[in-house]
């Protein structure tokens, strides 16, 4: 697994070169993706140096302990170091999702259940941006379609980081366990025998796009305009503000009303319009590689449930993970860390487990 990092010590230097030339520069995509290959060798290169270099302080300490006990305790500690570096270089070495450090993009829609669905969607929207709040996150509402009762039938926000992140720790990289079936267990507002009842909400997580990642030819799109409408077919305004775009090669539908003006929403729906395209995008690369290279996110049957979450026990329980804890009440409150911590460690076990066989 380590006689890897030989090449990436070659790559790296290679890159090096490359980005220090001024004609590199000239294509920003071209320079956005290698400065962020180089910034993933910086890493890995550094943890083998640490790796490689605890060893041959090993060696030496054990040497001169014959003649002197202080380097005896030395090698003692330099051998209880060498595993840390060994897991720490290990990790660095499992290909990572290349949307890791990108934003993300949420779309919550009502499911079976109705009004207690489109309930249940603003539960979770208010989860995720009390997590969001927590993380340092700004939340941006794109798009909202509500109901009577003040849920939605359907919601897209952005999520995104403010100023620099590791890959790891930006939105994409955490939300992106969040993709699939929600279901959700209590007794609804509009139950009056007290009975629970089980209902669900979709969420899509994409990685929001940024101009250099897709390429949109104005040619490929149908661009429509129509008149906003509210809760129950309501008008909120009497000007064809609302725009639905449809990117013509791939069918993709998009439309966005939030927005008082049409270009304001017309902006918004070409970044939904970039996120998905740039998900279909990996999705293909990512089925042609491997089935077995997917993340965890994009195994998941969009058909099945990820989680339950029961307000009867106070419970919350993920399927993919087997997590379970009955402090539901808080993680409703955006204590969402020690879920998401479950998933990004079985999708990197997963991973080694891969890359070792």
């Amino acid at each position: 697994m380590f006689e890897a990092v030989e090449g990436m010590v070659a790559e790296h230097a290679d890159l090096e070169q490359r980005l220090a030339a001024p004609e590199t520069h000239a294509d920003q995509r071209l320079a956005k993706q290698l400065n962020q290959r180089y910034a993933e060798l910086s890493a890995v290169i550094g943890a083998w140096r640490e790796w490689t270099g605890l060893q041959d302080d090993l060696v030496a300490a054990r040497e001169l302990a014959s003649d002197d006990p202080d380097f005896a305790a030395e090698a003692d500690t330099l051998a209880e170091r060498i595993p840390v570096a060994e897991e720490r270089l290990r990790r660095l070495l499992v290909p990572r999702d290349p949307a890791d450090g990108k934003d993300a993009l949420l779309e919550i829609k009502s499911g079976e259940g109705g009004e207690e669905s489109a309930l249940f969607a603003a539960d979770l929207l208010r989860m995720y941006s009390r997590y969001a709040e927590r993380a340092g996150w700004s939340v941006e509402v794109l798009d909202s379609t509500g109901s009577d009762l003040g849920g939605y039938k359907s919601v897209t926000v952005a999520v995104k980081a403010r100023g620099a992140v590791e890959p790891g720790g930006a939105p994409y990289a955490l939300l992106k366990f969040e993709g699939g079936v929600h279901r959700v267990q209590r007794v609804p507002v509009t139950e009056s025998q007290g009975r629970v009842h089980t209902s669900a909400a979709g969420v899509l997580v994409m990685p929001e796009a940024e101009q250099v990642d897709v390429t949109v030819d104005d040619n490929d799109l149908r661009i429509d305009v129509f008149r906003s409408s509210g809760p129950g077919g309501q008008s909120v305004n009497t000007t064809d503000s609302a725009v639905r775009i449809t990117h013509l090669p791939t069918g993709i539908v998009v439309s966005c009303q939030n927005e008082k003006s049409q270009l304001q929403n017309k902006e918004q729906a070409m970044r939904i319009l970039r996120a998905r395209l740039l998900t279909a995008a990996q999705d293909a690369a990512d089925a042609e590689a491997s089935e077995a290279r997917r993340s965890q996110v994009r195994t998941v049957d969009r058909s099945e449930r990820i989680r339950t979450y029961n307000y009867p026990e106070n419970r919350i329980s993920d399927h993919r993970t087997g997590y379970k804890s009955y402090n539901l009440d808080q993680v409703l409150d955006g204590d969402l860390g020690p879920v998401l911590d479950s998933c990004v460690q079985a999708d990197l076990a997963a991973r080694l487990a891969e890359l070792e066989d």
